[in-house]
């Protein structure tokens, strides 16, 4: 078994061995993933966080021992970039701009010095309250399918990510997401940072979104915006109709 840390900034996920397959997911600075396949141009991986799996290019990742692929998963140990642009500095005095999210307990392995607060500060802290004002920097952020950053997200990224970064882990997908956590009968019983599901006509789960107080919820829909939600799903304040339609709540913490 190979075992791999990702160097740079952000490296697409794809289906298949193709620069121009579609983009699954995404690793970011410093996630260090297990090798499931080599070829000669391609890696297919499966993330150690998330155990997401995808296609990466072999040009974007570095090999590591399995020694270092388990001490970097410890989620004891981890921390992450909590500003949305941080800056590293490699060995070599160069600089790489990384992403609010980014595995910045990595880089003192990797060689690269971390430009903001001492990393021992921004472990994750369990800490449920901080969900929604932290879900607020990334208002605005594009959608991107498969994006899990704050350069362009998808509905699933976003939560995962600002669970990640309180300590929280959650699976890739929204339909993975939902089988997680508690079910509650009414949004009245929900608190801020519990997360709704929508789902589509054939009643599979395709939309996730957090809740926050008031009835309000910040979800990734053409951007991450805020909107109404009520008993029959997202009532969007621009179009002033319903685009997704609820099919539960859940409370994960």
């Amino acid at each position: 078994m190979k075992y791999g840390i990702c160097p740079i900034s952000i490296v697409p996920m794809r289906q298949e061995t193709s620069d121009t397959s579609e983009m699954v997911s995404q690793m970011m600075y410093g996630e260090v993933f297990k090798v499931l396949e080599y070829r000669k141009k391609w890696s297919r991986i499966r993330l150690s966080n998330d155990h997401y799996e995808g296609w990466i290019d072999n040009k974007q990742y570095l090999e590591i021992q399995e020694n270092d692929y388990k001490n970097l998963s410890d989620k004891n140990n981890i921390a992450f970039a909590k500003d949305p642009i941080s800056t590293v500095t490699h060995s070599n005095q160069t600089l790489s701009s990384i992403l609010i999210g980014s595995q910045i307990s990595s880089a003192t392995f990797l060689g690269d010095s971390f430009s903001s607060t001492d990393i021992a500060n921004l472990k994750v802290q369990h800490e449920k309250s901080n969900l929604v004002s932290e879900a607020l920097l990334l208002l605005n952020t594009p959608y991107l399918w498969g994006g899990r950053s704050n350069m362009g997200i998808d509905c699933s990224g976003f939560t995962q990510l600002i669970y990640k970064l309180n300590g929280y882990y959650l699976s890739r997908d929204a339909s993975e997401q939902a089988k997680q956590g508690e079910v509650l009968s009414f949004i009245e019983e929900s608190d801020p940072g519990d997360l709704a599901f929508f789902d589509n006509t054939e009643g599979l789960i395709t939309h996730v979104g957090i809740i926050m107080k008031d009835n309000y919820i910040i979800h990734a829909h053409g951007k991450v915006r805020i909107d109404r939600l009520d008993q029959t799903g997202i009532f969007n304040l621009n179009t002033s109709s319903h685009s997704h339609k609820l099919r539960m709540i859940k409370k994960i913490v």
